[in-house]
């Protein structure tokens, strides 16, 4: 089969052949119809991620397809179209993934959809609802509002009834942001944001996936008794954050890596993405799918992602047999 393979640490990653193996016993094999792309994946090939695999491995950490056979000891029935949290080995034309790993689609749910829905939403829910604890009423101020993750969090914050101010790179992006429900939209570079965000009542939680100068302006603009989320760093620096701020305005700052919460506390996970493929089923959510690619432009569509060229997510979409 076809995968998209880290040889070597330092090398570009190549679309090759690799052999698919039996499942292992706990392991269902499922042929994957789409892969979704983040920007952890740009960081293992560069062997930043927290989690890098050994090389080799395949890239991609969250697929959506069909299972085709099942291991010892397997619940899941050949022909379940199953999301799967992989952590990588989605792109590829098939795979064998932990059974833990898989949760039944709903049956509206396009595969292109599956794939872009499991770390950008999963993210959003647990930072606004678990760690910020955002209630109905308070403001949330979004950083990076048109990108795969930030177009989740302004719609789940609309979800909990809270204020959404989105912050996005031009009119184009806040347009965007807008359709999902942002109330307020802001150009996230602004000459000053944080007087930017002031203007307009302050913020009771930040969600922050873009770090540097809009992290610390929209800190800064924090209001006493705010929530700080630190999701991630696509502007390729970390906020230097005021912690005297922190500390005189009593601010809370939460970090969110959601793959760490398997370990952590998996119920977290399991009790969040049932709740959110319920909202998916009563039509509650639309997942903004930027672009597809086929597996031939893997690379291209990297670089849109590393170049932050696109909205919503970027999905490959791959032409497995099921």
């Amino acid at each position: 089969m076809r995968a998209y393979v880290q040889a070597a640490p330092g090398q570009n990653p190549e679309l090759t052949e690799i052999p698919l193996p039996a499942p292992a016993p706990g392991e269902v094999q499922v042929a994957i119809r789409a892969c979704g792309l983040n920007f952890a994946d740009l960081l293992m090939i560069e062997g930043k991620y927290q989690d890098t695999p050994s090389p080799p491995f395949t890239l991609g950490m969250e697929l959506a397809g069909k299972v085709i056979a099942a291991g010892e000891g397997c619940t899941l029935a050949t022909g379940t179209r199953v999301a799967v949290f992989s952590g990588q080995g989605g792109l590829a034309e098939a795979g064998n993934f932990p059974e833990s790993r898989c949760t039944p689609m709903p049956d509206a749910m396009s595969y292109a959809q599956a794939a872009a829905f499991q770390i950008a939403y999963g993210t959003s829910h647990v930072a606004l609802e678990t760690r910020a604890g955002l209630a109905e009423g308070e403001t949330l101020v979004v950083l990076g509002a048109a990108g795969g993750v930030g177009l989740t969090a302004v719609e789940i914050g609309k979800k909990l009834g809270a204020r959404v101010i989105a912050c996005a790179r031009g009119e184009a992006k806040q347009q965007i942001a807008r359709a999902a429900g942002a109330d307020e939209t802001l150009d996230s570079e602004s000459d000053d944001l944080k007087s930017a965000i002031k203007a307009l009542g302050g913020c009771d939680v930040v969600y922050d996936a873009i770090g540097g100068p809009a992290g610390e302006a929209a800190f800064r603009a924090l209001k006493p008794g705010g929530r700080y989320l630190m999701i991630g760093f696509a502007s390729g620096s970390q906020p230097k954050l005021p912690l005297n701020h922190a500390l005189v305005k009593n601010i809370a700052i939460h970090g969110l890596y959601w793959g760490g919460y398997l370990k952590l506390d998996p119920q977290v996970l399991t009790g969040s993405m049932a709740r959110l493929f319920d909202w998916f089923a009563q039509g509650g959510l639309s997942p903004h799918i930027g672009a597809t690619y086929p597996m031939e432009q893997i690379p291209d569509a990297l670089e849109d992602l590393r170049a932050r060229r696109s909205t919503g997510k970027l999905v490959i979409e791959i032409d497995a047999q099921a």
